[in-house]
């Protein structure tokens, strides 16, 4: 069996990127400089926003973006590819610009997260991986900011390894997470390699190996009296469980003077069991003890558990977060948007569907998110030309692309920019940030929306305009290709 150590990941593509590079090569197409964005159609869950993220592996990617001779003589086998392109792909490399939005940025349809400016088969083999990072990452980072949202402040824990679609998916899902406000993951390699931090004490299985209940706990309190939550409800939770857990924390915990400790519930009437623990434990003094629950949460069950005046201090969300259960699937897309003539002018190019959805925004972009001088919210984001600008001392009128009559007058706002540079000519000039600094940042962004955007129901639908002359440039096309 081969691991992903041994595989070299510019073969994850689809073959029809092999296939038009190599008729790009052959149709003397090569060299075209070409405009590509990488965007989303939909939030999922019918959210208010999308967090982007899966930028770092997406730079790890083009760092190591070559073919072996192996990859070569594959292709070959295939008899598909002439020999003058095979032979170019000996000394492929990145040439290319690329513009992103900082992993952590809140997002929303049609905004391009990335954006690549390079050679035409440099820029259609980036296209799959590029879908794969930011699509799994920002589906399990959105995903996962709706539950941290809905346990109000209480920890949000990532437990869903064993039930994540694949290896990268657990690890890289992990690590979305994370940035999108969970205190830490059940997977232990994530933290190895991104510093997401593992957490995690005992399963039923501890419990069942010793002769009874008390026996485990105290064992497990001996063993690790700094790190002792105790899961209650392998037998009965209110007759043996919790009462034994309280006994072992006197009886171990108590005299070393360690006040910190907690359980874990993931089984039965979550709400009912969580109140009445909560008065045994205080009864019995253990105000200190925190209650963890899992089993099977989303962020409607946790909300549901607010409602039921349920007792809790952190959850643990494992199948339905890291497969993002409800809706799988992020539906980002990566279309050509521009080309370079002879003379270096840009040339818009534009995708037509009867599904006006599928429409796309040509040309090669900016996008500017204007926030309030006064409030330091976001008002609303802005599309327009590359080389157009944004004059913030000004007051605008921004209009909601799908409806032009709807209107809104901007004004005493800030403009930034929202993509920064990671490549150039090649050359990666993007300082990575760590993922704490991810993080927050993250949380930082997520803050300037207003809680109307954040609803997880029928949320307000945030305002992305086009610029007049981007807007004229659309319906041109539109028009011209219509007949």
């Amino acid at each position: 069996m081969r691991t992903d150590e041994k595989l070299n990941m510019t073969m994850l593509c689809d073959f029809y990127e092999l296939t038009m590079s190599n008729g790009y090569f052959e149709c003397g197409y090569a060299d075209r400089i070409t405009y590509f964005d990488a965007f989303f159609r939909s939030v999922p869950d019918k959210g208010g926003y999308a967090i982007a993220a899966g930028l770092e592996q997406l730079i790890d990617y083009i760092e190591d973006l070559h073919f072996t001779e192996e990859d070569i003589e594959y292709l070959r086998s295939r008899k598909l590819f002439s020999e003058k392109f095979l032979e170019y792909l000996r000394n492929f490399r990145f040439t290319g610009d690329i513009w992103a939005v900082p992993e952590g940025t809140p997002m929303f349809p049609k905004e391009p997260i990335v954006t690549v400016r390079a050679r035409a088969i440099e820029a259609q083999l980036l296209e799959t991986f590029t879908l794969l990072t930011i699509n799994h990452q920002s589906l399990i980072a959105t995903k996962a900011n709706r539950i941290v949202r809905a346990a109000n402040g209480r920890g949000v824990m990532e437990f869903g390894s064993r039930r994540a679609q694949g290896s990268s998916a657990a690890i890289d899902g992990a690590r979305a997470a994370y940035i999108a406000g969970c205190i830490g993951t059940a997977c232990t390699i994530s933290d190895q390699l991104y510093g997401t931090p593992a957490l995690g004490t005992m399963a039923h299985a501890w419990v069942q190996m010793f002769s009874s209940e008390y026996e485990a706990f105290k064992t497990y309190c001996e063993l690790y009296p700094t790190n002792a939550v105790l899961l209650v409800d392998t037998y009965n939770t209110l007759k043996s469980g919790i009462p034994n857990a309280i006994r072992v924390f006197n009886e171990v915990l108590k005299p070393q003077g360690i006040t910190k400790c907690g359980i874990r519930l993931d089984s039965g009437d979550i709400a009912y069991l969580t109140r009445e623990a909560r008065k045994m434990l205080d009864d019995a003094g253990w105000e200190t003890c925190k209650i963890t629950v899992s089993n099977s949460l989303d962020e409607y069950l946790i909300r549901d558990l607010w409602l039921q005046d349920a007792k809790i201090d952190a959850f643990g969300v494992g199948e339905r977060l890291i497969t993002a259960k409800s809706e799988p699937v992020f539906g980002g897309v990566y279309k050509l948007v521009a080309v370079e003539d002879e003379a270096g002018n840009v040339i818009p190019k534009i995708k037509i569907s009867e599904n006006v959805g599928k429409i796309t925004t040509p040309h090669f972009k900016k996008v500017y998110r204007f926030i309030g001088r006064d409030t330091h919210k976001a008002i609303a984001d802005y599309l327009c030309v590359h080389d157009e600008t944004v004059d913030d001392s000004s007051t605008l009128e921004i209009f909601d692309p799908e409806a032009t009559w709807k209107r809104k007058v901007v004004y005493d706002f800030e403009a930034r920019e929202l993509q920064v540079p990671i490549y150039k000519d090649g050359k990666l000039v993007y300082k990575r940030p760590t993922l704490d600094e991810i993080r927050k940042y993250c949380a930082e962004q997520i803050d300037t929306l207003w809680d109307e955007y954040k609803r997880f129901e029928n949320p307000q639908t945030y305002a992305v305009d086009l610029s007049q002359k981007l807007f004229d440039i659309k319906q041109g096309l539109l028009h011209d290709q219509g007949n």
